[in-house]
């Protein structure tokens, strides 16, 4: 089982916390060493002249190492912005976040924004948030990154901007570097819903994508699909593709692969929000004690979860008519228990308040919830996580989720409707459900461009059916222990890479809004679909849920 490791030796890293491994390798690679070596802790280095408050230390700072001229001999003519990727903040219509790299420091790094290519007035400071990662196997090298992120808050609804990304020396403005500017477009104001239905839109979704010419490929045909925004399952890198704790001499964690993936991405993210929810391969012990430093300091989320500090990954934004739901599945994971029970309970208590929340706003008809860990899959290597079918899954079916996609197996799998674990509806390619009374479809699309995992069943899809009336398979229980059962419930099964993209049409009130769940491989070829409606104002009735008991669907 893949438990990140980033230099601790197998036989620690199997029994370590992720808090354990990081102070084990902050202990392993003390102040002293990192003097003797010559590295450069964060916070030692400055950008832009100086660090604002708002600047992350993912390692302490070394006041001793602090020189005045650090940034002197930096021509910033001669630095190019790299691996842009969008984000939006909570609300989609106001509110967006904008993030890139520098490959060396630079002064004073800014955003250029506005309604016109010739028009971008609008000049905001960029907060720094540098990383240092040190030698951690003994044929590594010590590693510097430096990212960049920007607030935009107030837009204006329904806008496309143009923006540029620059620092002193580089001006996106400038004829010579106007080349680089791109655009974004923030979503219709909720209050739009009132005067007319919404326009249809697609957004798309997979995991466990790393870097390689399958993951660039599907990158291409997302593109091509024009999403709004795009949601990527965990597993985002794979700077530390070894993930089960080799030998530390051996070990190939590699800090520059997020370099290597950025820019792989930017070809869609700079156009694309690209929201993330964080997988066990995203645990990075070096930099943090919940392993999750790293991606702070390199991706710029919404921040409106329980406890953005302990569980970063987790949030909710609102689309349109769609209400949408990342969660950290590291928190409830028997299979991979480093995080496990990190949240307290805070995260699935959320989870309860948000889903409550989604399915009380008529604005909403759609709940859509992405992760990591699989509720249900059938592969060989990972199969099912029953941390998420005992916190989380009950919860999905009371609240009637319309859409749970996960990553984890490198797959495309898709289940029938399920409710209590047992097939509540059939859905073959092509049909439709209504999960207030059908009950809950979960994909699972981890087949983005990492190496591919197997079924012990044949592959079944759309135009190559196979069926097979029951599957055996294993979930995850306490202890990591593997748990048999035999299962009806594995519709789809696809040994290719793949990603799922979904096309949403709203509706008048009283009609019914749908939703086309599309899964696609590589070269753009149709692989399964299914349609799921959802009666516009329909919701949980909530008239005693506070108890946990009783509720309803009305309309």
């Amino acid at each position: 089982m893949d438990i990140p490791n980033m230099g601790v030796p197998a036989k620690l890293a199997d029994r370590m916390s992720m808090a354990e491994q990081h102070e084990y390798l902050r202990a392993r690679f003390s102040r002293r060493r990192m003097l003797r070596t010559g590295a450069v802790t964060v916070g030692a280095l400055a950008v832009g002249g100086a660090l604002g408050s708002g600047t992350a230390t993912a390692a302490p700072a070394s006041p001793q190492l602090l020189t005045g001229g650090v940034t002197d001999g930096v021509d910033g003519s001669l630095v190019a912005p790299i691996g842009r990727h969008l984000a939006f903040g909570p609300e989609p219509d106001t509110q967006f976040r904008v993030s890139w790299q520098v490959p060396a420091p630079v002064k004073k790094p800014f955003l250029r924004y506005g309604k016109h290519p010739w028009d971008l007035s609008h000049k905001v400071q960029a907060e720094v948030r540098a990383l240092h990662t040190p030698a951690l196997t003994p044929t590594g090298q010590p590693v510097d990154q430096y990212y960049l992120h920007v607030a935009l808050e107030d837009l204006q609804p329904d806008t496309t901007y143009y923006y540029g990304v620059g620092h002193q020396g580089f001006d996106p403005a400038s004829q010579q570097a106007i080349s680089t500017l791109n655009t974004f477009r923030t979503a219709p104001s909720r209050d739009h819903r009132w005067g007319k239905v919404y326009e249809p839109f697609t957004f798309t979704a997979f995991g466990d994508q790393g870097v390689s010419s399958h993951a660039a490929g599907n990158d291409h045909i997302i593109l091509a699909q024009n999403p709004a925004f795009h949601l990527h399952a965990g597993d985002i890198c794979y700077a530390d593709p070894a993930g089960s704790g080799t030998d530390p001499d051996k070990s190939v964690y590699n800090a520059r692969t997020w370099d290597d993936f950025l820019v792989q991405t930017e070809t869609v993210a700079s156009k694309v929000p690209w929201m993330v929810s964080y997988g066990n391969h995203d645990m990075e012990a070096w930099y943090s004690h919940n392993g999750y430093g790293g991606e702070n300091t390199r991706f710029y989320l919404p921040d409106n979860g329980p406890d953005p500090r302990t569980v970063p990954g987790v949030y909710s934004f609102r689309y349109k008519n769609v209400g949408v739901i990342s969660l950290d599945a590291n928190d409830v994971s028997y299979e991979i228990p480093v995080n496990l029970g990190i949240s307290a309970g805070k995260q699935t208590s959320w989870l309860q308040r948000t889903l409550k929340d989604l399915r009380n706003d008529e604005t909403i008809d759609f709940i859509v919830v992405f992760f990591h860990h699989c509720a249900f899959s059938t592969t060989h290597q990972h199969a099912s996580e029953g941390g998420v079918r005992e916190a989380w899954v009950p919860l999905f079916e009371k609240y009637r989720v319309d859409l749970v996609i996960n990553g984890h197996n490198h797959v495309y799998e898709r289940t029938d409707a399920i409710l209590g674990n047992k097939v509540s509806k059939a859905v073959p390619s092509g049909a439709t459900i209504e999960p207030a009374t059908d009950g809950v479809v979960y994909v699972t699309a981890g087949a983005a461009g990492r190496s591919l995992y197997r079924f012990d069943a044949p592959d079944t899809y759309e135009g190559h059916e196979k069926r097979l009336d029951s599957v055996e398979t294993y979930h995850f229980a306490k202890g990591g222990v593997k748990v048999t059962e035999t299962v009806e419930w594995s519709r789809v099964r696809y040994t290719g890479y793949s990603f799922i993209k979904v096309d949403v049409t709203p509706a008048h009130l009283g009609q019914k809004s749908s939703m086309k769940v599309t899964a696609l491989a590589e070269d753009g070829t149709q692989v399964d679909h299914y349609t799921v409606l959802r009666k516009v104002g329909e919701g949980w009735d909530g008239k005693t849920d506070d108890d946990g008991e009783g509720g309803g669907w009305g309309w």
